[in-house]
């Protein structure tokens, strides 16, 4: 199993290893840097070690703050996904990790402001104690640099002085021999063999790491206040049961792939929040649209601005406006990369499924496609079984569809049921002998309980022996993990074998 994960997660591992690398190194030799550079020599005498300490973690600091934003550029992103010369197999899947670097990235940065911090509070701890009165010998002369015409300080603790970090200038170096005049610093005299030593502050560099960066995540943010300053045409209304609202809209040159997403903001209900919804249309069809289910403030507040949540439907020109923007890649745009791909959903997160499904429903209808993906496990856990009702009509369409097309080998899909009550319970057995499911009226059985995993996954390596299989997930994170260590147990440790790929869609 672990040479598996390995196989698996190898790449995933170079580029953490890549980014420890980048940063040890930096950090090292930055440190080294300000231990033994000879114009920090006088620093040192009153800092000690610390000053390395806050330098070699400022420059991890510039490097993390650098690469915080790309992880969150997600028109860089996309753009990257789409561009498959440069972007095929195992690279793509590093683009699903972007909101887990975008965090070891932060935690870099974390890790390194609290070294910074303390390190520089050491050091002004260290620059008031060299103020004191009590402070004799090298220490005494350093901090009392600056206190006369014609020289520079070294402790920046007086008035209107704030930079921290000085060393001494390269003109004083040339004139000033540090080895030979720093044990006569009681002789230091500008005109002696041993002049005054002059300091300056470094030149601050922090915005050129950070430069490029904050260009194109404005730039981002240009694009995003472009969009939203289209229109966007709500065609259709539905309001489903269990609190789902499906929304139909259009908007020129709106152009999307299955699986993708979009972020959607209402200025009625706030002018700053935006949430990403997964598309449920498909490319095919000459409108995009979205499923919204009250799961919290903002969700609620839209259901009920929309006449949703029990209300009277609203008219057409009552309706409030929505900004749109995107779409953006996401994991399920992999899908057809496949020879064979496994869908799982919990829940809600069917609905990234829905635009899949539909796409493979129109491509089937078209005879001149040609699909590299040749068969689809398409898996639905869900707690409420009324919560079946709006997606069960795609799933009948489908099958009718694949009956008709004489591809019924091409889609296998397993309904589970999670939840119910005793009357529910009843009325399933009266009628289980019946050709169609008692609630989601299709040919193929609900199952009742949750699946067992072993043998699912046991069963689709046996159906594909040598095959690359994608797996796809949009659902709660524990099952994600079961998931996960599936595919692992699963996929062969020979190259010919049998391989289970792990994509779980994020936003």
């Amino acid at each position: 199993m672990m040479g598996c994960w390995i196989l698996h997660e190898g790449l995933t591992i170079i580029l953490v290893l890549s980014w420890l690398g980048v940063n040890l190194y930096l950090f090292i030799d930055t440190f080294c840097w300000y231990e033994e550079e000879e114009s920090f020599h006088y620093t040192r005498a009153i800092l000690g070690s610390t000053l390395a300490w806050a330098r070699a973690s400022a420059l991890c600091l510039n490097f993390n703050c650098m690469l915080i934003l790309l992880p969150i550029s997600r028109n860089l992103i996309s753009f990257v996904r789409g561009t498959s010369i440069c972007c095929r197999g195992p690279w793509r899947r590093q683009l699903d990790k972007n909101l887990k670097f975008h965090k070891l990235v932060a935690y870099g940065i974390a890790v390194n402001a609290t070294i910074h911090i303390v390190a520089h509070l050491f050091n002004l701890e260290r620059y008031h104690l060299s103020q004191r009165e009590e402070a004799e010998g090298l220490l005494a002369a350093l901090s009392k640099l600056g206190n006369t015409p014609n020289e520079t300080y070294l402790n920046p603790i007086r008035t209107f002085h704030t930079r921290i970090v000085r060393g001494q200038t390269p003109e004083s170096l040339s004139l000033h021999n540090v080895t030979f005049c720093r044990d006569r610093y009681a002789e230091w005299q500008p005109a002696a063999q041993c002049p005054v030593p002059q300091f300056s502050g470094k030149e601050p560099s922090a915005w050129k790491w950070v430069l490029g960066p904050v260009v194109l995540y404005a730039c981002e943010r240009i694009i995003r206040f472009w969009r939203f300053q289209q229109e966007v045409v709500i065609t259709k209304v539905v309001s489903h049961p269990s609190g789902v609202l499906e929304l139909h809209m259009k908007k020129r040159g709106f152009k999307m792939a299955p699986g993708q997403y979009i972020l959607v903001q209402c200025p009625a209900i706030s002018s700053l929040e935006w949430h990403p919804f997964t598309l449920t249309s498909a490319p095919q069809e000459d409108f995009f649209s979205v499923h919204v289910r009250a799961a919290g403030d903002w969700t609620r507040a839209l259901l009920k601005a929309f006449g949703a949540d029990g209300q009277a439907p609203k008219e057409p020109w009552s309706l409030p406006r929505l900004a749109v923007d995107g779409p953006f890649g996401a994991t399920l745009t992999d899908v057809f990369h496949y020879p064979v791909s496994v869908c799982i959903a919990a829940g809600i997160g069917v609905t990234p499924f829905a635009a899949l499904l539909k796409s493979i429903w129109y491509q089937c209808c078209d005879s001149q496609t040609q699909l590299k993906l040749s068969k689809v496990y398409f898996y639905w856990i869900c707690r409420d079984a009324s919560a079946f009702e709006w997606f069960a009509d795609l799933l009948l369409s489908l099958e009718t569809r694949m009956s008709e097309q004489g591809k019924t080998h091409f889609l296998s899909y397993h309904i589970f049921l999670t939840g119910w009550d005793e009357n529910q319970a009843i009325h399933i057995a009266l009628h289980w002998d019946e050709n169609t499911d008692v609630i989601t009226g299709l040919k193929q059985k609900t199952f009742y309980g949750r699946p067992h995993w072993n043998n699912e996954f046991k069963r689709i390596a046996y159906n594909h022996p040598g095959s690359s299989i994608g797996v796809f997930f949009c659902g709660p994170k524990a099952l994600s993990k079961t998931l996960q260590r599936m595919c692992h147990l699963y996929s062969s440790a020979d190259p010919r074998g049998v391989h289970f790929y792990y994509n779980k869609e994020s936003f």
